[in-house]
């Protein structure tokens, strides 16, 4: 269940019905929820609620798409099906391993992404852009000049300026859909305490200590 309230195809703007019409069709995604990719859908009806939000989100998905990038199409699903997994969101990851595949990326390298540093099957070039992902998204940015190098020997700075827009951008896609429980990302938290019998021991550290 969605943190926040979806908006009925009945009480959407103007400016967002082109959106439905494009992914739901004449249906009510709220009450027939589902999309072609087998999503429910949910992110585009919560963030219905914001259509400039929302326009500005699907802007920058043709921005990312667009023919003039620099940045070739299958480096920047490589970057971004790894911010899924790194960001852990199951709604980016599956999304972009669709896309990823789309874009050329072959089976093996899309199913080693998750251990892709200790994987064979990448190209220089290719560990040099999951590398700076990895540092974008787990290091807060602090990218190791090594990295960069690295990244500097596969792309001129136009199409790193690009990538770094575009993990950036996912890794607050991934952020927002873990707050909100959006989509893949509606799921309890699994960090959570396991009871002990209620006639059991209730003095972890003792125990395990060994001590009396």
């Amino acid at each position: 269940m969605t943190r926040t309230r979806q908006i009925p195809r009945s009480e959407v703007p103007e400016s967002v019905l082109p959106i439905y019409d494009r992914l739901f069709g004449s249906r009510d995604p709220v009450s027939e929820p589902g999309t072609a990719t087998g999503t429910p859908g949910n992110w585009w009806t919560v963030f219905a609620q914001t259509p400039p939000l929302l326009d500005h989100m699907v802007s920058g998905f043709a921005l990312f798409n667009h023919p003039k990038r620099t940045l070739a199409p299958d480096l920047r699903e490589l970057a971004l099906t790894r911010v899924g997994f790194a960001a852990a969101s199951q709604f980016v990851y599956s999304q972009h391993c669709k896309a990823a595949r789309n874009a050329g990326l072959s089976e093996e390298k899309i199913a080693a992404i998750p251990a892709w540093s200790v994987a064979d099957v990448y190209s220089p070039g290719e560990r040099a852009v999951l590398a700076y992902t990895d540092d974008l998204v787990m290091a807060g940015g602090r990218v190791q000049d090594e990295t960069y190098a690295a990244l500097r020997e596969e792309l001129d700075e136009t199409a790193i300026i690009e990538l770094t827009y575009a993990v950036a951008m996912y890794k607050l896609h991934a952020t927002m859909c873990r707050a909100l429980r959006l989509e893949f990302d509606d799921v309890d938290e699994r960090i959570v305490e396991i009871a002990a019998p209620a006639d059991g021991d209730q003095d972890v550290m003792g125990t395990i200590s060994m001590q009396e």
